[in-house]
């Protein structure tokens, strides 16, 4: 069950020549693949682009009646591999995942269809996800496209331009016989926009036509010495047909006045944030016309040399606005420079900052500085003024707290980690390494539990140099989505393979629920296009792993300490692993809240448990937080002048799921948890006994009252 359905908006696909799409640009990329005839797509999820693979997930129909096969693939290296289609056959495939960690993961089969060439059109979409609020480490994947020398597309966040970005791409890999990448930051999927669309092509060579008709040749296969001339194409051939395709067909786009002394030279994915500071200056208006030239790279590799020079010619001052480190750009358009013995003077990461996003105050810092130093007359009076003091912007890391990512209420991975510190409180602290994923949060308070992660599916496998026969076996953890991944092979394979005598918790929680929800091999569902319901469990004995507990609920926090204590204690010798499985809750929720609102609203009677916490109880001590951490679980500051500490209070966000009461009743913390029903439209005797049940209570608490001392 993915996060959002799209099956409306899928019907907006069908739009044909005159129309008007209006919509996310995630939504536009998949419009303009089905415009431009593409043979077959495939691809893994993961945040920018996750939408991208749900919307053709949703899209089903359309595809089969277009003859597009769509395969939504176990990894990213997987999706790479299924290019191969284009390498001897004329059709046209694409694919998606998110950059860096998806090209990290599918560089291997890049390397190879770059080296080897494609005959039809090969575009790799990248969800480049940079910046601040980015989930992965930060990096570039502008060095895969140098170091493979496939080429790279980076179009201006707008809708019309991301569609052109499409076919262009197509174009410039067929032209080329070179895979495309074509590069969407985060702001370009979900950036809001209408362009005119064009009728759906099918594809003119289907995939299964191409089966009644194979083709070969040895000379795209990637053996010498076919793979040093494959190296020699690529610099004689293929680079200057890719120049070439791109100078003829403007791909690259200049904007501003004819004349001037100097310039801008920016990524396309950038432009619209050098706009806008031009804009608050008075250099440029809502419609993008600038009084500075701009020089926009919609192809950011190659850099087409001719290109740059004929922008820079009769400028003293260029600035380059390049998000990200290393410098790539700067670096080659410097060397062009030198080369070529200008005078010109190239700026860019003296002005604006090596690293981190270029948010829009940044960028409007580094045109100021750049203006000042190239064009002073330019900026109004305040600005020009040399003495003039930035707008301060206070430091508020000194008083507001860090606001990291942690476990959804109700999260059902919360209490494994529970019983984790219920453990270790017993056996002692742990080696414990992590893996990509919703459990990862587990190394954040009150946990605090793994302290590495090393990639999709790699937790066991980080752990491997700790398998060394210590006091205390090494743990690691892996949820099912690495498990399918990566992690069956990798990690698992590797465990028994080498008779690891080490601990691995793999934390099933029925989906891809990091990435949004998508079904894997062993989600419990139903799913009409793909193969469910395929237990860890018979997969580990498959590789050959003897030593298996299978949880069925996690929230049971006494069952998941029992279990992790005799895997830490057996003397068993080789890999031991736990399948720890409960459903998201998140997903649970979706999938439930609109049944039982339904049957609130036909009058059928639903009962909703919920928890609290009776206050005179609760001693005050927290505990149950800091073995919890559920987002539900607060602190209530009490009218009793008697009692300085608030005591715990569960608010209205609780979603039922007990692990609050589980863990208290298991750490033998308190008994002030307590379960309480909501009943909607209970029937006849259940709202006389509440009733009666009432009028008691109230006799009872007015006689307190009576006797209770006033003061």
């Amino acid at each position: 069950m993915a996060e959002r359905s799209f099956k409306q908006e899928v019907e907006h696909l069908r739009k044909g020549d005159g129309e008007v799409f209006t919509g996310e640009g995630i939504l536009a990329i998949t419009k303009a693949l089905l415009e431009n005839g593409v043979g077959y797509v495939g691809g893994y999820q993961g945040a920018p682009i996750s939408h991208l693979m749900d919307v053709l997930a949703d899209a089903q129909d359309l595809l089969g009646e277009l003859g597009v096969r769509f395969e939504a693939n176990a990894s990213e290296g997987a999706a790479a591999a299924m290019l191969a289609a284009s390498v001897h056959y004329p059709i046209r495939g694409a694919v998606t995942f998110k950059g860096p960690v998806g090209v990290n993961v599918a560089s291997d089969a890049l390397a190879n269809l770059s080296s080897s060439g494609v005959t039809g059109g090969a575009l790799v979409i990248v969800g480049e996800d940079y910046g601040e609020g980015s989930s992965i480490m930060q990096e570039r994947s502008h060095a895969f496209a140098m170091k493979s020398q496939f080429w790279m597309l980076d179009p201006r966040p707008n809708l019309p331009s991301i569609t052109k970005a499409v076919k262009d791409g197509f174009e410039l890999s067929e032209a080329s016989n070179t895979p495309v990448m074509l590069m969407v930051r985060i702001r370009s999927c979900h950036v809001t926009g209408s362009f005119e669309t064009r009728d759906n092509v099918p594809p003119p060579l289907s995939v299964r036509d191409a089966l009644s008709n194979p083709r070969s040749d040895f000379a795209r296969v990637v053996l010498p010495p076919m793979s040093y001339l494959h190296e020699q194409d690529k610099i004689k051939n293929r680079w200057p047909a890719a120049e070439a395709f791109i100078v003829d067909n403007k791909l690259n786009e200049v904007f501003g006045p004819d004349k001037a002394s100097l310039g801008i030279i920016v990524q396309g994915g950038m432009y619209n944030g050098v706009v806008r500071a031009l804009q608050r200056l008075g250099l440029a208006d809502i419609y993008g016309n600038s009084e500075v030239p701009l020089y926009v790279l919609n192809v950011t590799y190659p850099l087409v040399r001719a290109e740059f020079d004929r922008f820079c010619n009769g400028k003293d001052h260029v600035l380059v606005v390049e998000e990200g480190q290393p410098d790539f750009i700067e670096q080659q358009l410097g060397s062009f420079l030198y080369k070529s013995r200008s005078t010109v003077n190239l700026h860019g990461k003296d002005m604006l900052p090596m690293a981190g996003e270029y948010t829009g105050q940044v960028m409007l810092d580094g045109v100021t500085t750049f203006l000042k130093t190239a064009a002073p007359d330019l900026l109004p009076g305040k600005v020009r003024a040399p003495n003039a003091e930035a707008l301060q912007i206070p430091d508020l890391s000194k008083t507001v707290p860090i606001r990291p990512p942690g476990f959804c209420t109700g999260c059902p991975e919360r209490p494994i980690f529970a019983a984790m510190k219920l453990t270790e409180q017993e056996l002692g602290k742990h080696q414990i390494s992590g893996d990509i994923g919703c459990h990862l949060f587990a190394a954040l308070p009150p946990f605090e539990i793994g302290g590495a992660t090393m990639g999709y599916g790699l937790g066991p496998a980080s752990n491997a140099a700790f398998d060394g026969g210590g006091e205390r076996r090494a743990i690691s953890i892996l949820g099912d989505g690495g498990f399918w991944h990566n992690g069956l092979s990798s990690s698992i394979g590797n465990m028994v393979f080498n008779k690891s005598d080490t601990v691995a918790v793999i934390v099933d929680n029925y989906y891809s629920a990091a990435t949004g929800g998508q079904d894997v091999l062993s989600s419990r569902a139903k799913n009409d296009t793909k193969s469910t319901n395929n237990p860890i469990s018979a997969a580990l004995k498959g590789v050959g792993v003897e030593w298996i507990r299978q949880i069925d609920r996690t929230y049971d926090v006494g069952k998941v300490r029992e279990v992790l204590r005799e895997a830490l204690t057996t003397d068993y010798a080789g890999p031991k692993v736990i399948v720890a499985s409960s459903e998201c809750m998140l997903n649970k929720q979706r999938r439930e809240k609109p049944l039982r609102n339904q049957a609130i609203k036909e009058g059928r009677r639903v009962d909703i448990p919920r928890f609290g916490v009776d206050p005179d109880v609760c001693t005050g001590d927290h505990a149950c937080i800091r073995l919890s951490g559920c987002p539900s679980l607060s602190l209530k500051k009490l009218d009793d002048p008697l009692r300085d500490d608030p005591v715990a209070h569960i608010d209205q966000t609780c979603v039922g799921c007990g692990n609050c009461g589980e863990v208290a009743d298991t750490a033998i913390l308190c008994p002030s948890f307590y379960q309480a029903d909501v009943v909607h439209n209970p029937t006849g005797f259940e709202a006389w006994r509440a009733k009666q049940r009432g009028k008691v209570i109230g006799w009872l608490q007015s006689r307190r009252a009576a006797k209770r001392l006033a003061l």
